[in-house]
């Protein structure tokens, strides 16, 4: 009975060695609504600041008109060069991490039959130390992937930040150009014209000033109370 409670011990260890898929889907919805620039801001004596469109003549010293423009950051974000250089970057991030921790994987589970055969013979205070190795070796693996995948997320994070920053002025240069004072996410809309999209104008002027950038992984800040 003692023999079947440690096979299942172990048994239920290796199960749970099976952690290299963790790396599998780091971070492919990594821009949202969250990313967002902020709204745009006007100083204290009323002049447009350095984010801010400038405002069209009041209608009648009340409400201004809207004039809107209509942008798809996720399209602009995941078609444009460095989009995709990104993706393509943490995506060969991912595939070293997984080569890396493949080959220690495969030891636990060889090491794992062979406990499996050898349980029932072996001296309690062996087998016991063995178990336990065991386990060392399987938390060690499991840290360690843990580790490399908030790695590859903090530099996908940082990555991301640096082009929201890049993208920030050339969504408001567009809005300058253009005469507007009110910028729509396209996913908010029920409809809207298509002269009013200015994503492939963003896509064109964001190539051109950040064609790519480095992903370095790295880990991410941590948040209040000590989580990452």
């Amino acid at each position: 009975m003692e023999d079947r409670k440690n096979i299942v011990r172990i048994a239920v260890i290796a199960g749970a060695v099976l952690l290299v898929a963790i790396l599998g889907y780091v971070g492919y919805n990594y821009f949202t609504s969250d990313d967002l620039p902020p709204e745009p801001s006007t100083a204290s004596d009323g002049t447009a600041t350095d984010t801010a469109p400038p405002t069209p003549p009041a209608n009648g010293g009340n409400v201004p008109y809207a004039k809107i423009l209509i942008v798809d950051r996720n399209m602009v974000l995941s078609q444009s060069s460095v989009g995709q250089d990104i993706m393509k970057q943490v995506q060969s991030q991912m595939d070293t991490a997984r080569a890396g921790l493949k080959g220690r994987e495969d030891a636990l589970k060889a090491e794992y039959s062979a406990l499996q055969q050898q349980i029932s013979i072996l001296a309690p205070a062996v087998k016991e130390g063995k178990i336990k190795a065991f386990e060392a070796k399987q938390q060690a693996l499991q840290a360690d992937v843990q580790k490399q995948q908030l790695m590859i997320q903090g530099g996908l994070d940082k990555a991301r930040q640096q082009v929201i920053l890049a993208l920030r002025p050339i969504l408001h240069k567009i809005m300058v150009e253009r005469g507007a004072n009110l910028l729509v996410e396209k996913g908010t809309l029920a409809d809207g014209t298509p002269e009013l999209d200015i994503s492939a104008d963003a896509i064109a002027r964001l190539n051109a000033v950040l064609p790519t950038i480095k992903v370095t992984p790295q880990m991410p800040p941590q948040r209040p109370g000590g989580e990452q």
